[in-house]
């Protein structure tokens, strides 16, 4: 199945670089590109890409703003939006995840770390490198306490389903996970499909944000 990718990004030269890499790709099609957020909100309705490259930073609707705009709080939108960034965006990376993002990608990443990228979003999987991670719960212990205190949603959770969402929030992956369960990496993958399916969330992303924000697990 061909992935269909929509760049936004208001830099000429970036959106070529992009088109170029992926373009090589045999399982991914860029079917259109957007030179500010308003733009992708537009483009993004109309050709329904099962990824969206999104910068933060754009004249007329900044990226967070479109990515809002476009997954409209839904935990199963249409698309996936990858955030563009750079090493000065750290600010970013909450309120990104907030508003639906599934990952991030560094500009300046290599042709095959992108098309990877694209492939590991559409799958569903979220691309949160350790590292920004480490600056997502500084940010929840920067705010303080829970954002939305109530643990109704995840009463529906068995134990072991509980488990791995708190080791999700805390940044292992699921090889990581799966060893400090002692269980099969499949198995962690099973878990953590019904754990997103019976909190109505898009992926691993969203999990981390609703792990503190639910005051389940407490930044340390």
């Amino acid at each position: 199945m061909t992935i269909r990718v929509l760049i936004a990004d208001d830099q000429g030269m970036v959106r070529t670089g992009f088109r170029v890499f992926l373009a090589s790709q045999p399982d991914i099609e860029v079917v259109g590109e957007a030179e500010n957020g308003l733009v992708a909100v537009e483009r993004a309705a109309a050709l329904k890409p099962d990824v969206i490259l999104m910068d933060v930073r754009m004249p007329v609707m900044d990226g967070l703003t479109a990515t809002r705009e476009i997954l409209g709080g839904t935990a199963d939108g249409p698309s996936k939006v990858l955030i563009l960034t750079t090493f000065d965006l750290d600010d970013y990376v909450y309120e990104a995840l907030r508003a639906g993002a599934s990952g991030f990608l560094l500009k300046d990443a290599s042709a095959l770390q992108l098309a990877e990228a694209v492939r590991v979003v559409a799958a569903g999987e979220a691309l949160i490198a350790p590292s920004v991670t480490k600056r997502l719960i500084a940010e929840f212990a920067r705010l303080g306490g829970p954002r939305a205190p109530s643990l109704r949603k995840i009463e529906e959770l068995t134990e072991r389903e509980t488990e791995v969402l708190a080791l999700i929030a805390q940044g292992l992956s699921n090889q990581e996970i799966a060893e400090r369960l002692h269980v099969s990496d499949q198995t962690v993958k099973t878990h953590v499909g019904r754990m997103l399916a019976k909190l109505g969330l898009r992926d691993r992303a969203q999990a981390i944000v609703y792990a503190y924000e639910s005051g389940l697990v407490r930044p340390f």
